[in-house]
């Protein structure tokens, strides 16, 4: 099994293969050791979520230079999940889609060296995950999202943009438009009942409870299909 130790020095995180007291040991797998996961459980398999759920939209900012970075991240515009996070999203598009409303995908499972580079630029737990535990993002359990209008693929108004800093981001700020406080509040809610819970400080962020035994990955998009 190939792994990836990850050491935290001076806070600045890098990979180390040097062996390291088991409680600074983060295990990262290759696309080769994840492959051999599926094979013990099926539920373990990244799911291509475009080819999963045809109506949704994505808009993946990490393979544009239109993100907090300012820089292309990955190589490819896709979006990927576990089995059981793709088949939870499925079921609460289908309500979406009774309310004239559609999925649209930010961001979904992230590649490990994603959160690394990520950290060293705004070092943040608050905004970014820690590499020294990785991110739910990188075990494919966690999904960065907002809704569009069914007919005019509009997003609907929310409280700030995607991957705001802002106070105004956080999933309990203060909202004074009945509108913008509807629209969140359905997204929050339905996706509540299909076992995602969203994170305190950015609305559009929602991770998947039950993501007990998903190991973080460190598998580009191109290497996955």
């Amino acid at each position: 099994m190939k792994l990836i130790v990850v050491t935290i020095f001076l806070g600045f995180p890098f990979l180390s293969l040097v062996s390291e007291p088991a409680e600074n040991k983060l295990k990262v797998l290759d696309r080769k050791t994840y492959e051999l996961s599926i094979q013990k459980n099926s539920n373990k398999e990244l799911i291509n979520l475009e080819k999963k759920i045809p109506e949704i939209l994505l808009d993946i900012k990490y393979a544009t230079p239109d993100n907090f970075t300012k820089q292309v991240i990955y190589k490819e515009a896709k979006a990927f999940a576990r089995k059981p996070v793709a088949e939870a999203l499925r079921k609460a598009n289908l309500d979406f889609l009774q309310l004239g409303y559609s999925i649209k995908i930010f961001d979904a499972y992230r590649p490990y060296r994603a959160t690394v580079k990520f950290f060293e630029i705004v070092g943040d737990t608050r905004y970014v995950a820690s590499p020294k535990n990785g991110s739910r993002h990188n075990k494919g359990c966690a999904i960065d999202l907002t809704l569009v209008d069914q007919k005019t693929k509009k997003e609907l108004h929310m409280p700030t943009e995607y991957d705001s800093f802002r106070k105004e981001a956080w999933a309990e700020a203060a909202v004074t438009d009945p509108e913008i406080l509807k629209n969140r509040t359905i997204l929050i809610s339905t996706l509540k009942q299909y076992g995602f819970r969203v994170n305190k400080t950015e609305w559009w962020h929602y991770d998947f409870l039950e993501c007990s035994g998903f190991e973080v990955l460190d598998i580009p998009f191109e290497e996955l299909e």
